[in-house]
């Protein structure tokens, strides 16, 4: 993981990219961009850089990998508590890394029915894991409709090509 981190960095820091590639696994299929950053089929993605998987009655939000890669190593969570409101487009928390301190979006309204406790203790879950063990919250979300005004797999990576190109 320090080596794909550091060599994630040090591509970024060079200007470097590379084409798209697809890879298929025997039970999550994920396109690969900008080398080293993962972007999944199935999930749905804000301009603000989190994720969010809708299951049933329940959505889980964390924040992309290349959000992650782009913070670096991250140090600190602050999450909302069990039971709070979250507001599409609104801060629900932040991320502290040895970089900087970002604010994380909500995608879509909702009553937070889970918070990701591990983060507490190990919040680099994020870096090793951010669509896995570093998801950060599960909402019961307000409305469905919200989730139509997010990108899919393939409008993030492009989104995230376009958005480093001006960077």
């Amino acid at each position: 993981m320090a080596m794909k981190l550091w060599a994630s960095s040090t591509a970024n820091a060079l200007k470097i990219s590379c084409a798209n590639r697809t890879r298929a696994t025997p039970s999550l299929t994920f396109s690969v961009s900008r080398c080293f950053s993962t972007v999944l089929e199935g999930l749905k993605y804000s301009s603000s850089h989190e994720w969010i998987k809708h299951e049933g009655s329940v959505a889980t939000i964390g924040i992309t990998d290349h959000a992650q890669g782009h913070l670096g190593e991250v140090v600190f969570v602050e999450l909302p508590e069990s039971g709070s409101t979250v507001a599409k487009g609104g801060s629900f928390g932040a991320v502290e890394s040895v970089k900087a301190t970002s604010d994380v979006n909500s995608p879509i309204s909702g009553q937070v029915v889970e918070v990701n406790s591990k983060l507490t203790e190990a919040p680099g879950l994020i870096n090793s894991s951010p669509y896995g063990d570093g998801w950060m919250i599960k909402i019961r979300p307000s409305t469905h409709s919200e989730l139509e005004g997010l990108m899919d797999s393939g409008e993030y990576t492009k989104f995230c090509e376009e958005e480093d190109a001006h960077h």
